[in-house]
């Protein structure tokens, strides 16, 4: 850890006196740094390829057109991210829910020129394309769905049925999907490992994959993995009303991109539940 300290002291100011693993995302390593007089940092290093940089670009972004609480970034390069340390675990009590569900109707509301955003960023290690457009069906069949469909069909991790299968959606996504009033500033990545909460309350959002887009996809995100459950589409719903259909159908549709996702990261069984999300929305 001899050079990782080397670069936090020249970054900070002040040498680390001790490191902790801490669990992360899937490009970097994380730890929990000890410095000196008390207090700690989060150090994530990646290759240089990692684009951390990316990540602080981010966070930096959240912080200063929204209220969602997340880091602050001390330090930044596309292979070395510094960020401020924040107490909190994500176990989520009903309260938390409800604090959560008004913090994202909250960022919901915050409304973008068109959907995208002004630069490309990631979602976990892979490019997330952002040419802005001012249709949401057509970003999210180009930019979400076929991308990332193209993504994992060349990785092998979906079959060229799947494929074909994709693309008969695609020619008719304007009938399943429609277009919101205004592109919500989104966080674009809530899952229980990126939501932190002390208690009663929410301290922290997490490793975003930020873009303005429709806010009913981030609350799709939320029911694949079950990051949160009926207290927290309750409270969301009073103050952002959800329109009949979502549970139903868009949900699923919106989901198989975080499906594809999956599926050509990891691989496994993602491959066939992006064939199950097709056949549960008749394609």
């Amino acid at each position: 850890m001899r050079h990782l300290s080397d670069r936090i002291e020249r970054a900070t100011g002040r040498r680390p006196v001790g490191y902790a693993p801490m669990s992360g995302g899937c490009i970097a390593q994380v730890h929990r740094v000890s410095m000196p007089g008390g207090g700690f940092l989060v150090a994530k290093v990646g290759t240089s390829a990692g684009n951390l940089d990316t990540e602080a670009y981010m966070l930096g972004l959240l912080k200063e057109r929204s209220a969602l609480p997340v880091p602050g970034v001390v330090h930044a390069e596309p292979d070395l991210l510094l960020i401020e340390f924040v107490e909190g675990s994500s176990r989520f009590s009903p309260r938390a829910q409800r604090h959560a569900a008004d913090l994202l109707a909250d960022l919901h509301g915050r409304p973008g020129e068109r959907f995208g955003l002004e630069r490309d960023t990631r979602i976990g290690s892979l490019p997330q394309p952002n040419r802005p457009n001012e249709r949401w069906t057509e970003f999210f069949r180009d930019l979400r769905l076929l991308h990332m469909a193209d993504e994992s069909a060349r990785a092998g991790a979906i079959s060229p049925v799947a494929r074909r299968r994709i693309d008969a959606l695609a020619r008719r996504i304007g009938e399943v999907i429609d277009e919101p009033e205004y592109p919500s500033l989104l966080h674009g990545d809530v899952w229980s490992g990126n939501v932190l909460a002390a208690g009663d309350r929410v301290t922290a959002f997490l490793d975003p994959a930020v873009y303005y887009g429709h806010a009913e996809i981030e609350l799709a995100f939320i029911t694949l993995f079950s990051t949160f459950g009926p207290p927290f589409f309750e409270r969301y719903a009073c103050s952002r009303p959800i329109r009949p259909g979502f549970f139903e159908t868009r949900c699923h549709v919106y989901n198989l991109y975080p499906l594809l996702v999956h599926a050509r990261l990891f691989g496994g069984n993602y491959g066939s539940r992006v064939e199950d999300t097709l056949e549960a929305i008749g394609f």
